[in-house]
């Protein structure tokens, strides 16, 4: 976990150092605007520097969380019942953090300096780092020999992948009904079985919450591109306008007051109902957030079709630089629902993601949830890029046009609400026959 943490250092700094690269005085500028091409070593380097902090993300991101929740006994009652709570908390604090970065460093990075605004995530990284270190001694670790999950890693990889190609072997020569009388009769085949179908049963909820990533990728996109075309005044007599993407602080103000909420009201609330110490189980939590996602997706269309609207008459249909005259605070709602999303789905996608992994196995769980946002920001490029090309064939006008007043976000919003619809319905068929490991109830 430290070699990730240093990556993610390492690769921040390497952007702030990225960023402070003068061009060649040989090169001559584009345009009379003073933009100058950057050298080819340049995009390299700024290449570079941005998938370092990317692979560091996708190893610290599970590791970090996965070691975090390792320090509660889950044999001890207590612990236990805060394990869950830890959840919650751990998503507070990185969104509340997400919100004070957002603010402050897309401001310094628009009217400062992008070295400034990548050299102080850094810093932060690096005092973070050490304190990091500085609390070893007050950690809990786990070998192999305790039983613990760093210690069977490798073990239990080799046990699910032998039991996977002796169940292949044993149904292509006996049949299913054979394969199981014969895993009934050794104990041994018994826990690779069900190694086997505990991952099994995971993969359906994983792919029924894929769009959920593509969802999640909108507000860094799409909900900052519908921004920067508003009137971000504060005030009509004010000359200080928000940067676009310091609305995404309204997504991480969302979450922050959606998590307490949730843990201080609506868990104990629920608690009394279900009589469920979590107050609802992971799947209903996620179930919840998705269908959130969905209101989230038919408030920022009818948002945009009111954008739209608002620039036909205002005559700025042709005129890209032009703000059109509607208030930034049309667009935060869809910001705050999306946030409520994310304090049902995200977080119920940890737990769910780490407690139902073998015990070996909890980091790659949490690996499972993070690779549902990177796969969705994958499908999200794949769908507009698709999108794109059809729209714009036989001289058509892209749905994602430079000037966004000929476009038609609406349609894509719309398209992935319709999506969702499926994606939730998918979802609702395979969560509530799903049963829980190790608890014996299913999710309804």
């Amino acid at each position: 976990m430290q070699v990730f943490n240093l990556g993610k250092r390492q690769g921040m700094g390497l952007l702030a150092l990225s960023s402070t690269f003068a061009s060649s005085q040989s090169q001559q500028c584009s345009d009379g605007r003073g933009l100058c091409r950057p050298s080819s070593l340049q995009k390299a380097f700024f290449y570079v520097s941005l998938y370092l902090v990317a692979i560091a993300q996708s190893g610290h991101k599970p590791c970090v969380q996965s070691f975090g929740t390792d320090q509660f006994d889950a044999t001890d009652p207590g612990e236990s019942s805060s394990r869950s709570s830890f959840f919650n908390w751990w998503y507070l604090g990185v969104c509340a953090s997400g919100i004070v970065t957002v603010v402050l460093m897309s401001y310094v990075q628009d009217n400062v300096s992008w070295s400034i605004g990548f050299g102080v995530p850094c810093m932060a990284m690096l005092f973070a780092l050490v304190v990091f270190l500085l609390g070893t001694p007050m950690y809990r670790f786990y070998d192999g020999e305790s039983g613990g999950a760093h210690g069977e890693v490798v073990g239990t990889f080799s046990l699910v992948g032998k039991a996977a190609v002796r169940a292949w072997r044993k149904r292509s020569r006996k049949g299913r009904a054979a394969f199981v009388e014969e895993c009934a009769e050794n104990d041994v085949l018994e826990e690779e079985e069900e190694e086997v179908r505990g991952l099994t049963r995971m993969f359906p909820i994983w792919a029924t919450c894929m769009l959920y990533g593509v969802v999640s990728a909108q507000p860094s996109t799409l909900f900052t591109k519908q921004a920067a075309t508003l009137d971000r005044r504060i005030g009509t007599s004010s000359s200080f306008q928000v940067p676009p993407a310091a609305l995404q602080s309204f997504l991480g103000v969302s979450i922050v007051t959606g998590v307490l909420l949730y843990d201080r009201v609506l868990v104990p609330l629920a608690r009394r109902v279900t009589g469920i110490a979590t107050g609802i189980t992971t799947l209903q939590r996620i179930g919840v957030g998705i269908a959130l996602s969905l209101a989230a997706l038919v408030v920022a269309a009818l948002v945009e079709m009111k954008r739209l609207s608002a620039a036909r008459d205002a005559g700025v249909v042709d005129k890209p630089g032009a703000a059109v005259p509607m208030s930034l605070w049309w667009i935060v709602p869809q910001y705050v629902v999306l946030g409520a999303a994310d304090v049902f789905t995200i977080v119920g996608m940890q737990e769910f993601f780490y407690d139902q992994m073998p015990v070996a196995l909890k980091t790659l769980g949490l690996a499972l949830y993070v690779s549902v946002l990177g796969v969705g920001s994958l499908i999200s490029s794949f769908l507009i890029s698709a999108i794109d090309g059809v729209t714009r064939r036989n001289g058509g006008t892209s749905w994602f046009a430079d000037d966004l007043n000929r476009g038609h976000l609406d349609y894509f919003f719309l398209l992935l609400a319709a999506l969702t619809v499926l994606e939730l319905t998918a979802y609702i068929y395979f969560a509530t026959s799903y049963v829980y490991r190790g608890k014996g109830f299913n999710a309804h």
